[in-house]
């Protein structure tokens, strides 16, 4: 039985200001690439010329002036490579709707369709944190060191740093999903149901260690003793 891959792509953008529908642009775009729970190193990033300049706000946080994107990519001249990298992946965002937006105001100006129809589903990290720590803050820095990520070269936001952040603050929620067998399940809409006779457990290698005889000698002891404590035989 082969295993399904699964890819995930964690994805950041930074942008010249908050507001999509009011203007502003896309000025980088990184990606990480993680199959089947492994950082694969095959990501992509771009710098991308906004034609217009940051908010001084946004230029507090990302650091990237419009001289320093004045020779880099349009959009335009990037779209194609960046869906044919999230083709049929699953996309991880912290705060989906924001970079969505966007991806989707980008796009639109193409005339392309919406980001959501080149990917296979998006997955919002900020939803998931806000479920396993209600009330508690849950931004990318307040995650990092809730599972002890290291963030201290997090000087100012870039994309495809926030999104390697990222990418381990996810393998760290999600790591109670690593069972093997569980994994190795087909889906089903039956999720009541995770004991199933499709895994056959032959494939396995399991290690069988017996007992030295030392340790034989010393667990008859303890039975004799519990015998003789209790005045009743041991059922096992």
């Amino acid at each position: 039985m082969d295993n399904p891959i699964m890819r995930l792509l964690v994805l950041d953008t930074e942008t010249t200001g908050l507001n999509a529908k009011g203007g502003d642009r896309i000025i980088e775009i990184g990606c990480v690439e993680i199959v089947n729970r492994q950082l694969t190193g095959n990501n992509l990033h771009f710098y991308v010329n906004p034609e217009r300049d940051s908010n001084p706000g946004a230029l507090a946080v990302h650091g990237l002036t419009t001289e320093f994107l004045s020779d880099k990519p349009k959009f335009a001249d990037i779209s194609s490579v960046l869906t044919d990298f999230v083709k049929n992946a699953s996309i991880v965002i912290h705060n989906a709707p924001f970079d969505i937006s966007f991806l989707d105001a980008e796009f639109a100006m193409l005339a392309l369709p919406p980001f959501r129809n080149y990917c296979s589903d998006v997955i919002d990290t900020l939803i998931q944190a806000k479920a396993m720590f209600p009330g508690k803050r849950n931004s990318l820095d307040a995650l990092c060191e809730r599972f002890n990520i290291s963030n201290a070269h997090r000087t100012q936001h870039g994309a495809l740093l926030d999104a390697e952040l990222l990418a381990a603050i996810y393998l760290a929620m999600t790591r109670g999903q690593e069972n093997l067998v569980i994994d190795m399940l087909p889906d089903t809409p039956d999720t009541r149901s995770v004991a199933r006779d499709h895994v056959p457990l032959a494939q396995f290698s399991l290690p069988v260690i017996s007992a030295s005889d030392d340790e034989l000698s010393a667990h008859a002891g303890i039975l004799d003793e519990l015998i003789k404590t209790y005045k009743k035989p041991c059922v096992w």
